[in-house]
């Protein structure tokens, strides 16, 4: 069968039809590959997450029954499993507990004009673990601080703290490469 429609592809990976998986699979990976690339630093660990989200999702696929939740719902599954790889490997990620820190919101925005998103990702993609994580789950999946130190298994002062020294850690990013370009037109 030629699976064309996202309900007949949620139909046919119920039923548990390979040619539906592979539907599916191809269906969002070049979107939700790069959900993962952002929460990593190599492209082969973007890729076991992505791998290892999809066997979570081809097993629990049969709890969805409204094809109009599929794409939120896979994406959910993707960004959790990219977060269990995170806290699994704290340790290797040199993040330090901060406990009863609390970081006040910075009134200074980061100034972005004459910045590339490409250049912002790659910068985003330099930063210490922690960091990335921070911004990744706050800026641009929208996670509020309690959710992202719930699915990361942090304090909510870590989150905080995370993202107020990522924002700085940009920021001097940001204006080094502003010089670079001024010094170079």
């Amino acid at each position: 069968m030629n699976y064309k429609s996202e309900l007949e592809i949620l139909l046919g990976c119920q039923a548990k039809h390979p040619n539906a998986q592979a539907a599916l699979y191809n269906l969002y990976k070049g979107r939700l590959l790069g959900v993962c690339m952002r929460y990593t630093r190599t492209k082969a660990e973007a890729e076991d997450i992505f791998q290892e989200a999809f066997v979570k999702i081809f097993l629990k696929i049969e709890t969805i029954n409204k094809t109009e939740s599929l794409g939120a719902w896979v994406k959910s599954v993707v960004v959790n499993t990219a977060t269990d790889h995170y806290r699994k490997n704290l340790k290797d990620n040199f993040l330090t507990q901060i406990d009863g820190f609390e970081v006040a919101d910075q009134a200074e925005e980061i100034d972005l004009d004459g910045i590339e998103n490409s250049k912002l990702l790659d910068l985003i993609n330099q930063m210490p673990a922690g960091y990335r994580m921070a911004v990744n789950m706050y800026y641009i999946d929208g996670f509020k601080h309690h959710e992202i130190a719930e699915m990361t298994g942090i304090s909510l002062s870590t989150s905080k703290s995370q993202l107020y020294h990522a924002k700085a850690w940009l920021r001097t990013k940001i204006v080094d490469l502003k010089m670079k370009i001024e010094n170079f037109i």
